[in-house]
C-alpha cells in the first residue's frame, strides 16, 4: 500500500505535468506574469463554469471575502453574522475593517450556520450574513436568502470549500455555490478542491455594479492607470497560478466525483460503529463535494483515535478544535456559552480524514478498519 497523505498534490501534479509546464514557459518567455491572457483566459472560463456574470480574480480566499465586504459599502459598527464553527478568516476579515462580528451556533447534522440562530441574531445594525458552506456541503441558501430579502441584508457566500458544488432549491432548480448571494468568494489555496502552486482566490457577481466596484479595489482603486477612483487593495492573481487553474478547471468535476465515491467507501466501512457519526450522502446528488469527509466520534475517545490513528500513519486534521468566540482575538462579552451548544459538542467529535483524487480503496479499507477496531 502506498503512503496515505492528507493531500497528495504530487500524485495529482503528475498525470496535468506536461500541460502545466507548457503554460509556465508561455507565461515565462511573454514575461506576463500580473494581469496577463493566462488569468483573463481563467476568469471567462471559471465564469462559463459557473454560470455567473462576473468572476474578479484576486490573491487569495481571505482577500476575497475582505473586498467583498469593501464593495458592500459596510461601515464600522455595521453587523455581519456568520457561523462560530469554521476557519478565522471569515471572521478575520469582518474585525479587520471595524465591523462587528456576530457569531452564531450551527446545525449538528450538516455543520452549517443555523437559520434559527441567524433570525435570533438581528438587530437593526445587522446589515450582512456570511454563511460558510463548510466541508464542501451547502448551507441552507434558499432559507438565507429569504432571511435576507425580508430585512434588506447582504449575503456574502464564503465558498473557499465548495467550488463546484450545487445548491438544489425547492423547485428543483439548480446553481452553482457562490453564484447565489450578492457576492460570492472563493479560495485556490492548493489543498483547496480547485487549488493553485500557490495562493489565488476569486470573487464572483451577478450583479454588473458591485462587479465594476470589485475590479477597482482589487487594483489600488484604479480604473485607469494612476487615477484612483475608490479605495483599493493590491489582490491580483498572477498568470502562473492562472495557468495551474486553468489545467485543473476542466477536471474540476471530476475531481468532486471521486471525492464523494471515496465518501461512500469511508461511510460504508464506518456505518456499523454506533459510536461513528458518519456525514450525509445524498444519493446521486451533487450538493456535497467533500473538501472534507469529517465524522463525529461520540464517545469521548476522539483524541485517543487521532493519536491511534498518528501512530499507524494515517494522517488527520480537527477542524476545528477551538470555537471563533473563545478565540482571544475575538472574545466578547456579548456571547453567551449556552448559545453554541452544538459548536461545543462538535470541537471535541469532529475527525477529518485523508480526502483527495489520488486515494484508493486498499487506503480507505485499512483506515476504516483502525478507526473501527479502535473505536
Amino acid at each position: 500500500m502506498k503512503k496515505i497523505q492528507m493531500v497528495d498534490l504530487q500524485g495529482q501534479y503528475e498525470p496535468l505535468k506536461a500541460q502545466i509546464q507548457q503554460s509556465f514557459n508561455e507565461v515565462l518567455e511573454t514575461a506576463t506574469f500580473i494581469n496577463g491572457p493566462q488569468v483573463h483566459s481563467f476568469q471567462k472560463e471559471l465564469e462559463d463554469y459557473l454560470q455567473v456574470k462576473h468572476v474578479i480574480p484576486c490573491a487569495n480566499g481571505t482577500d476575497a471575502l475582505q473586498i467583498a465586504m469593501m464593495a458592500l459599502g459596510l461601515k464600522p459598527g455595521d453587523e455581519v453574522i456568520t457561523a462560530d464553527f469554521t476557519f478565522a478568516a471569515t471572521v478575520e476579515v469582518i474585525a479587520l475593517l471595524g465591523l462587528t462580528p456576530v457569531l452564531v451556533d450551527v446545525e449538528q447534522d450538516t455543520f452549517n450556520i443555523d437559520i434559527q440562530a441567524i433570525k435570533k441574531a438581528i438587530t437593526p445594525r445587522t446589515k450582512a450574513i456570511v454563511p460558510v458552506h463548510l466541508y464542501g456541503r451547502p448551507a441552507n441558501m434558499e432559507a438565507i436568502m429569504q432571511i435576507a430579502k425580508e430585512h434588506h441584508l447582504f449575503v456574502i457566500e464564503d465558498n473557499a470549500q465548495a467550488i463546484g458544488a450545487d445548491f438544489t432549491w425547492s423547485d428543483g432548480r439548480k446553481q452553482k455555490l457562490g453564484t447565489i448571494g450578492h457576492i460570492g468568494a472563493t479560495s485556490f489555496f492548493p489543498s483547496k478542491n480547485l487549488g493553485c502552486y500557490g495562493d489565488g482566490g476569486a470573487i464572483f457577481t451577478n450583479d454588473d455594479e458591485l462587479a465594476h466596484t470589485l475590479r477597482g479595489i482589487v487594483n489600488h482603486g484604479m480604473y485607469i492607470r494612476y487615477h484612483h477612483d475608490v479605495v483599493g487593495v493590491n489582490s491580483r492573481l498572477d498568470s502562473l497560478q492562472a495557468c495551474v487553474l486553468r489545467v485543473k478547471l476542466p477536471h474540476l468535476d471530476t475531481y468532486n466525483q471521486k471525492r464523494r465515491a471515496f465518501a461512500h467507501l469511508y461511510s460504508e466501512g464506518l456505518k456499523k460503529n454506533p459510536h461513528i457519526i458518519t456525514p450525509e450522502i445524498p444519493q446521486g446528488d451533487t450538493s456535497h463535494v467533500f473538501h472534507q469527509y469529517t465524522i463525529r466520534i461520540t464517545n469521548g475517545k476522539r483524541d485517543a483515535l487521532a493519536e491511534y490513528l498518528s501512530q499507524n500513519g494515517v494522517p488527520f486534521g480537527v477542524y476545528y478544535p477551538i470555537p471563533l468566540h473563545q478565540q482571544k482575538a475575538y472574545q466578547d462579552s456579548r456571547y453567551k456559552e449556552e448559545d453554541f451548544p452544538v459548536t461545543h459538542q462538535l470541537v471535541k467529535e469532529v475527525l477529518s480524514l485523508p480526502m483527495h483524487t489520488e486515494l484508493d480503496q486498499e487506503q480507505i479499507n485499512f483506515i476504516t478498519k483502525l478507526i473501527t477496531d479502535f473505536v
